[in-house]
């Protein structure tokens, strides 16, 4: 019997290369061999979003969307929705919530460094920041989802989802499985400025959609090797995040690029040109099925609906069964 993956990401509009190495390569991956649930998490997004800035969202959400189907994620294979078009999953988050310890929830690394994120002090912080841990733990639990891809540090994640999942079940008997880490490889993704992960707040990313052209001005502003003033400097790739790049859009050049950076044969504007080339090559694919998508109006929210549908239908299921379980029908 295949294994039920659930994962999810908030609409966050047009995806960069960081998302997609870190996650939605392994989701296409994942959809190969298991039962995959991918959820756009759009009410998880309304912790830092707020007022007029919600109205992003439903673009937000067509744009990430066609990624995710440019990238490979295949609807027919995958059940794929809008997290706030299955209600279901807001009923099962206030039953959990009702079992869940408070201090549980305000020990979570993430709330605190969120709440430093914001700015904020903790009696300024929203209800829906401090409960987002049950939220994510009704998201996973309502399609009794066993695994959920993750890297190896947000294992404690999914243990407290475990947790909730333990409590509820010794309260009311045995409901839903306890979700599974499983274990991708999800590796960093340094953005332009070389420095910090690759993110598009910090603006320091290339987009999946961009042209070729926008790719390469993107490319060209990347920072390299610090400590190489001049051309004929010998370079440090080890140090370099043009060349960790490289390991992925341009491996067959590894090796005669550490050559030539090392003895001072090739600068950094034409080791750059090289991998533009090397990511517009590698991007043009799913470029191209992203342009047939966005040629076919309306799919986009026709694949939504019918994910919505598929998901609704083991969602009203398990609102049942977790009704009857707590005595309440």
């Amino acid at each position: 019997m295949a294994t039920r993956v659930f994962s999810g990401m908030r609409p966050s509009g047009r995806l960069h290369l960081g998302n997609y190495l870190g996650a939605l390569q392994n989701w296409v991956e994942l959809q190969k061999t298991n039962e995959c649930i991918y959820a756009v998490a759009d009410i998880h997004a309304l912790t830092t979003l707020q007022g007029a800035e919600t109205q992003e969202i439903k673009n937000n959400t067509e744009e990430m969307v066609l990624d995710w189907l440019a990238a490979g994620i295949d609807p027919e294979k995958s059940i794929t929705f809008v997290q706030s078009h299955v209600p279901e999953v807001l009923t099962l988050h206030t039953l959990l919530s009702m079992s869940t310890p408070l201090g549980w929830l305000l020990r979570v690394p993430t709330f605190k460094d969120r709440v430093r994120q914001m700015g904020e002090s903790e009696e300024n912080v929203s209800y829906g920041l401090v409960g987002y841990p049950v939220l994510q733990t009704a998201d996973v639990i309502l399609y009794k989802a066993d695994a959920v891809p993750v890297g190896a540090d947000q294992v404690p994640h999914i243990e407290l989802a475990r947790e909730i999942v333990r409590r509820f079940n010794r309260l009311y008997g045995d409901t839903f499985p306890e979700p599974q880490p499983k274990l991708t490889e999800s590796p960093t993704i340094i953005g332009l400025d070389g420095v910090n992960k690759m993110s598009k707040s910090l603006d320091n990313h290339i987009e999946l959609a961009a042209t070729e052209e926008e790719t390469a001005k993107r490319v060209m502003s990347a920072v390299t090797d610090t400590q190489r003033a001049r051309r004929t400097d010998p370079g440090r790739p080890l140090v370099c995040n043009v060349y960790a790049l490289h390991k992925v859009f341009n491996p067959e050049w590894l090796e005669e690029c550490y050559e030539r950076c090392t003895a001072a044969t090739i600068g950094c504007v034409d080791d750059k040109k090289i991998l533009a080339e090397g990511i517009n090559r590698y991007l043009a694919p799913m470029r191209e099925r992203r342009r047939e998508f966005e040629g076919r109006p309306g799919y986009v929210r026709e694949v939504l609906a019918h994910g919505a549908e598929q998901a609704r239908k083991i969602a009203t299921k398990t609102i049942e069964e977790v009704y009857q379980r707590m005595g309440l029908s």
